[in-house]
């Protein structure tokens, strides 16, 4: 064991007091370092958990949660809740209703029960913040049902879609029954962001008064300051002085020059650009959490296609890619002009002679080679979890219940595990409703059902593996849109159908294991997970389709322009999807029917399944090359997977934080890391957070606005008249050609 190991661990003993009670052999504890120096390894199965205030705080603020959240994302700014906001919350809370609640014994069919079963706990807490975390984000198929009515004009029964919702999203809990033995148990699927959901519960439990004798901080004043900090910075980026979130500093040097803006504008490939703005950098590579090896994956990943494929394929012109942005999400006509998609439409399907006569689909070249990336990612996942895991899969599908477990696994044995039942009759009333659902209201054939959940069923673990591994999760939207686009094209409705039932059942299936991972460390018995998160999924998706459609049928104009602040941005990218991959199809955009140009991205999926080969092979062959037991194709891959809508600069500094953070102070400062690095990334989202609420609620939402500056420009002036000094001095980021074409045209 490396000699800072070891003195991490010693570190922890003497002033954890937790860690302090027992002197523990190191059998007795994760084999894991990440989980030894977040996790404690003791338990006591006789805190309450599955109490009145568990219930009554879990369920109201879910709802409260799935309100918000629906209501902001429908919105032009939109703004989401999330776990570290609700755990600050709830905390008081829960200490007060312990001290005001009555401690009366009540009977009621024989069972007795207590509304005060004493101090407000732990594993409440934990409980109370699951609920609400697997609901954070908006059901998905509220969109679908969005969609129909706004877009399509094809107004289906409130049960429908509510059904069509209850399903998407509890299916995917149904599987958590069989991958709970290979994504859960095992120690060495350590789920990194639970780590730092961990400290964060911890540090708002922890005893204060067992660290006074030591010369360190304690756990919860350092997140307090640190929240204090976050929350005070977070005023400059999301309020007084946005520039500084995105400080394309090299691009100033000559602003006119259009080449050089595309490189280093934020809008652009974002080479040197600076982000001093928490949210961005945490955006997608999540720098603290991540582990470091991980994160070199993504960096190689991010230079071959970044700043390598991306330039050689913009600069020579590859599939007409000067009339286009050099980082675009939007769909363009030949000359570069936008695509008008009402032009081939005809009832919301696609009449081929318009589309013909109108012209074909065009992209950017980075658009396009990410969905390439994308197909190779997909299939380099099955590949190499087969390759690396496949043996270990095969020995615990044998052997599930008898293998020797971790510490963790061994205090779990203390509470009854879910029956394998609970989840096969969940499975099979869920998926009759399913049947029901898209057959009466024709959302998609019956085949597709069965087709749809196949595909979540067959990538549900070798994503859940590269998820609890690497903390990146293959997104399947991608293969689910491409699969029942060539089968039943010109179909969006059943094309986005599709897509919710093969990606947000997958997704909802690891959300929920992922859960049943962060009970695993901190000892919540599997029953009551189970039962919390099942109904409180049940009631905020409930409330998220109330919610749409109270605003779909109040407000005029909803989801277009005129209908703001209810723009619905999200949901129109979502139309445009249906446009895409449904009506369009993907045979007219990567195959050779009518001029598509790009078919050849479609060697990515051979491409995917041969590169993990002979790099499994060569780690096969020199054991002791260190660097070749870390390449990790599946994260490699999907490295530029989010983008767009994801920036470039939000990878570039969040991998310079990860360096800091995941490799010099783990190495040279493992004390201070062991301590306070996972504690400082929740804190610093807990700052945030509420930062962002203060500023939308108390400042933005009733009116008021910071004056226009430098750092605060006033974007609302006459383009089509204005001077290349005028657009760069509107520029957020003072680089107005970083979004132009190579002709400094934005068209």
């Amino acid at each position: 064991m490396a000699k800072e190991e070891v003195d991490g661990m010693k570190y922890e003993e003497k002033y954890d007091a937790e860690d302090a009670r027992v002197e523990l052999e190191e059998e007795d504890d994760s084999p894991i370092e990440e989980v030894r120096i977040t996790v404690p390894n003791t338990d006591d199965p006789t805190i309450p958990c599955n109490t009145f205030r568990m219930w009554f705080l879990g369920l109201l603020f879910a709802g409260i949660i799935s309100f918000v959240n629906q209501f902001f994302y429908m919105r032009q700014t939109t703004i989401t809740i999330g776990y570290a906001v609700v755990a600050l919350l709830t905390l008081p809370i829960g200490h007060s209703m312990a001290r005001v609640l009555p401690t009366t014994q009540y009977s009621l069919f024989g069972f007795k029960f207590t509304l005060n079963p004493g101090p407000f706990s732990i594993k409440e807490h934990v409980l109370i913040g699951t609920m609400t975390s697997v609901n954070t984000y908006t059901a998905y198929a509220v969109d679908i049902v969005v969609l129909q009515k706004v877009f399509y004009g094809d107004e289906k029964p409130f049960i429908a879609g509510l059904l069509l919702v209850w399903t998407t999203q509890i299916l995917g809990f149904s599987m958590a029954g069989v991958l709970r033995k290979f994504l859960v148990r095992p120690a060495h699927m350590i789920w990194p962001s639970n780590l730092v959901t961990a400290a964060l519960f911890r540090s708002l439990h922890h005893v204060e008064g067992s660290e006074d004798s030591s010369n360190r901080m304690g756990r919860m004043k350092y997140f307090l300051l640190v929240t204090l900090g976050s929350f005070i910075w977070y005023f400059f980026p999301g309020f007084i002085f946005p520039t500084v979130g995105m400080i394309s500093w090299i691009c100033w040097i000559k602003p006119d020059n259009i080449v050089l803006a595309q490189l280093t504008g934020s809008n652009g490939l974002g080479i040197g650009t600076i982000a001093l703005d928490w949210s961005a950098i945490n955006s997608y590579v999540l720098p603290m959490v991540t582990p470091w090896f991980a994160q070199v994956n993504v960096l190689i990943g991010f230079i071959l296609v970044v700043y390598v494929m991306v330039p050689w394929a913009y600069y020579t012109n590859l599939w007409d890619s000067k009339n286009y942005p050099i980082l675009s999400a939007e769909l363009f006509l030949p000359d570069g002009t936008s695509y008008n998609k009402s032009e081939v439409l005809v009832n919301g399907v696609l009449d081929e002679a318009k589309y013909v006569a109108y012209g074909p689909l065009r992209m950017d070249s980075f658009f396009a080679l990410t969905y390439g990336v994308g197909f190779a990612g997909l299939t380099a996942t099955i590949v190499h979890v087969a390759l690396y895991h496949g043996k270990e899969i095969v020995q615990r599908w044998k052997t599930s219940r008898l293998e020797n477990e971790d510490i963790h696994s061994r205090l779990m044995k203390a509470y009854p595990e879910v029956p394998d039942w609970w989840y096969g009759i969940l499975f099979v009333a869920t998926l009759a409703l399913t049947f029901v659902t898209c057959v009466v209201w024709d959302f998609m054939p019956w085949w597709a059902v069965f087709l749809a959940l196949g595909i979540a069923m067959f990538f549900a673990l070798p994503v859940g593996v590269v998820q609890a591994v690497t903390n990146q999760q293959p997104g399947l939207n991608i293969v689910t849109e491409y699969v029942i686009g060539y089968l039943k094209p010109g179909y969006p409705i059943a094309n986005v159908t599709f897509k919710t039932y093969g990606y947000i059942v997958n997704t909802q299936a690891l959300a929920f294991v992922q859960d049943l991972k962060l009970g695993h460390y901190l000892k919540i018995p599997p029953r009551i997970m189970f039962m919390a998160q099942l109904s409180s999924t049940i009631v905020c998706s409930t409330i998220n389709l109330a919610t749409a459609m109270w605003i779909v049928n109040t407000r005029p104009n909803v989801c277009t322009k005129e209908g703001y602040p209810f723009t619905c941005r999200s949901t129109n990218t979502f139309y445009a999807a249906s446009i895409i991959w449904g009506a369009i199809a993907p045979a007219r955009v990567f195959g050779s029917k009518d001029n598509a140009l790009y078919g050849p991205t479609q060697w990515g999926f051979l491409f995917g399944a041969l590169i993990p080969i002979p790099f499994w092979w060569l780690a096969k062959r020199f054991p002791n090359v260190r660097w070749l037991q870390l390449v990790h194709w599946p994260v490699l891959l999907a490295a530029t997977s989010n983008m767009p809508p994801a920036l470039p600069y939000f990878y570039t500094n969040g991998l310079l934080w990860g360096f800091v953070f995941a490799f010099l102070l783990r190495r040279y400062r493992y004390n201070w890391w062991a301590r306070y690095n996972y504690l400082t990334s929740a804190a610093l989202d807990t700052g945030v957070a509420i930062s962002g609420l203060i500023i939308f609620f108390c400042i933005s939402m009733p009116g008021a606005s910071m004056p226009y500056w430098w750092g605060n420009p006033n974007s609302d002036i006459d383009y089509d008249n204005a001077t290349i000094e005028e657009k760069n001095a509107a520029s957020l980021d003072h680089c107005y050609h970083g979004s132009s074409n190579y002709y400094g045209e934005q068209k």
